[in-house]
């Protein structure tokens, strides 16, 4: 089986992915961020829509709902919190699976960023949605959730395949990296700071990255490593990252 994905940008920094189950024909949109530019795509791609996916409730990941069920007739799949700015046809958390035809996501619970943040996996294509959760080189404040509850859902992610291929929803990634290199000086996160400068200066995107690539350099995942850099030597895993998260705060680069 194959899943085909096309990524578009929206809105100032949003990326838009539609998905397609090759064998099937059955199509899907991951979160909603600007209806737009999504009927846009989908009119260029000459797709229809069966599924919305949502990851959270956030304007921009859900916002378009309305408007695009209303256009093409789909149905909204999301996690129960979604239902603060729009209806759902189904509520699903951690350890639900969704079928979009023959392709299968596993709902993976990844709240943080928001109390009921989710991501979608695709185990056979390893291909992994994660909306604001892990970034490329970076993740989500935690508006909602507590350090612990990150952490937890950053290492859940981090167990996936190192191959998974993960689509996060903004183009973040320099401004990341400018932060990663204030707190890590090794030489695997500059030879990629410079690849990821090199690449934005020349206009290409950098999602989607991988969940090896992640845990090689993002600093949140190697938070425990970064232990002493942040002052949490000896601390529990959770609060090397709270530090490194507060850091990330703070940072004006």
């Amino acid at each position: 089986m194959t899943l085909t994905v096309r990524q578009f940008p929206c809105l100032s920094d949003n990326y838009g992915f539609l998905i397609r189950d090759d064998a099937s024909g059955k199509t899907g949109c991951i979160d909603t961020p600007a209806a737009a530019a999504i009927l846009r795509e989908l009119k260029t791609a000459g797709w229809g829509l069966d599924f919305i996916l949502n990851t959270h409730w956030h304007p921009d990941h859900a916002g378009g709902n309305a408007e695009i069920q209303a256009a093409t007739g789909c149905q909204i799949v999301g996690p129960a919190e979604v239902t603060r700015i729009a209806p759902l046809d189904r509520a699903v958390v951690g350890g639900d699976t969704v079928a979009l035809g023959e392709t299968t996501f596993q709902v993976i619970e990844t709240g943080g960023h928001t109390l009921g943040h989710i991501a979608y996996f695709d185990a056979a294509d390893r291909i992994a949605f994660v909306g604001d959760t892990l970034f490329a080189l970076g993740c989500g404040r935690l508006f909602e959730g507590k350090p612990e509850q990150m952490w937890a859902s950053l290492s859940r992610l981090a167990a996936l395949p190192d191959e998974t291929k993960v689509y996060c929803a903004h183009e973040y990634t320099a401004s990341n990296a400018r932060f990663a290199l204030s707190v890590d000086p090794g030489p695997a996160l500059k030879a990629r700071a410079d690849a990821v400068f090199a690449a934005r200066d020349r206009g290409e995107w950098t999602v989607p990255t991988t969940i090896g690539l992640e845990k090689a350099t993002n600093p949140f995942l190697r938070a425990p490593l970064l232990a002493a850099a942040v002052g949490k030597t000896g601390a529990p895993d959770y609060e090397a990252f709270a530090a490194v998260r507060a850091a990330k705060d703070a940072f004006k680069g």
